[in-house]
C-alpha cells in the first residue's frame, strides 16, 4: 500500500482586532483584560495535490468592520509562492466574511463547502441578526453564483479530498462548518478553523458568543480530538498563540507565518 503524502501546514496572519476577553464568551470572562483575536488564511501543499483552506477577507471589509487589516490574502500566499489566479482546489471552512471574502481573487478554483453551509447561508435562519450578521451578502450571493457554474463542490459530512487531506463538518459555529484533517511529518494535525476559535475553547469546554448550536460545538471538540493525533495537533482559527507556539514558514515571514506541521515550540 502506498504512503500517505505528507504535506507542509502554513498559518498566514492577515488581520487582527482586540476586544475584551468576554466579547470571546459565552457566559463572559472574570477578567476585563483586552485581548487579541488574530485571522489567518492556511496552505496546505504537498507536490501531489495543494489546497488552499480559506480566503479571508480585504481592506474594505476590513474597515467597515473596524478590524486591523495587515495584508490581503492573496499577498499572504504569494508570500509562500502561491498564484492565487492559478489555484485549483479552496476548501470554505464555513462563509463567514472572514474565511470567503476574496473568493473572487481565486478564478480557477472549485470551492469544497458543505451541504448545511449553503443552506444555512441562504435559509430562514438569515432573517436574524444573531445568525446573519457574520455573512457578506454580496460574498454570499457571489457564492451562489458560483454554484451555477459548476464550481461549488459540495458535501455532506465526511470526505476525503486527496490522500492525506479530508474535511469533516462539525457545525456549532454554524450550521455547516468544517474542520480539515491533513496527513504531516508529525502526523495528523486538524485545522479547526472556527470549530475552536481558542485553545481555551476546545481545551476548556467553553464556546464563542456568535454560536448556531451550543451542544454541536462542545460535542465537535471531541470529534477535533478524535481526528488529531493529540491537542498540540489541533490548530484554532483564532488564536494569537498559535504565531507564537509554531516555527516561523523562514526568516523572512518570522511575524507573518509559521509551520504547523512542524513540531510546535511549546
Amino acid at each position: 500500500m502506498a504512503a500517505i503524502p505528507e504535506y507542509e501546514v502554513y498559518a498566514v496572519r492577515y488581520a487582527t482586532r482586540a476586544a475584551p476577553r468576554r466579547s470571546y464568551f459565552i457566559g463572559g470572562d472574570p477578567h476585563e483584560a483586552e485581548t487579541s483575536m488574530d485571522y489567518y488564511v492556511w496552505l496546505v501543499r504537498h507536490e501531489s495535490a495543494s489546497f488552499v483552506v480559506d480566503t479571508g477577507f480585504g481592506p474594505e471589509v476590513a474597515a467597515q468592520r473596524g478590524r486591523t487589516f495587515l495584508r490581503h490574502p492573496s499577498e499572504c500566499f504569494a508570500m509562500l509562492g502561491v498564484d492565487v489566479a492559478t489555484v485549483r482546489d479552496v476548501i470554505v471552512t464555513h462563509m463567514h466574511y472572514d474565511h470567503i471574502g476574496t473568493f473572487d481573487r481565486f478564478p480557477l478554483a472549485r470551492f469544497h463547502l458543505q451541504d448545511d453551509e449553503m443552506a444555512y447561508a441562504t435559509g430562514r435562519h438569515m432573517c436574524h441578526g444573531q445568525f446573519n450578521h457574520g455573512y457578506e451578502i454580496d460574498e454570499v450571493v457571489g457564492m451562489v453564483r458560483l454554484v451555477y457554474q459548476a464550481r461549488v463542490r459540495f458535501h455532506r459530512g465526511e470526505a476525503e479530498l486527496a490522500p492525506g487531506v479530508s474535511i469533516h463538518r462539525i457545525g456549532g459555529h454554524t450550521h455547516g462548518l468544517q474542520c480539515v484533517r491533513v496527513h504531516t511529518r508529525r502526523g495528523w494535525v486538524v485545522l479547526a478553523s472556527d470549530c475552536s476559535h481558542f485553545y481555551e475553547h476546545f481545551e476548556n469546554d467553553r464556546v464563542f458568543t456568535t454560536m448556531f448550536n451550543v451542544g454541536e460545538a462542545i460535542q465537535g471538540y471531541r470529534r477535533l480530538r478524535e481526528l488529531a493525533d493529540s491537542d498540540k495537533h489541533v490548530v484554532p482559527g483564532h488564536d494569537p498563540l498559535v504565531m507564537q507556539r509554531y516555527p516561523a514558514a523562514s526568516a523572512a515571514l518570522q511575524g507573518i507565518a509559521v509551520r504547523l506541521d512542524a513540531q510546535p515550540l511549546y
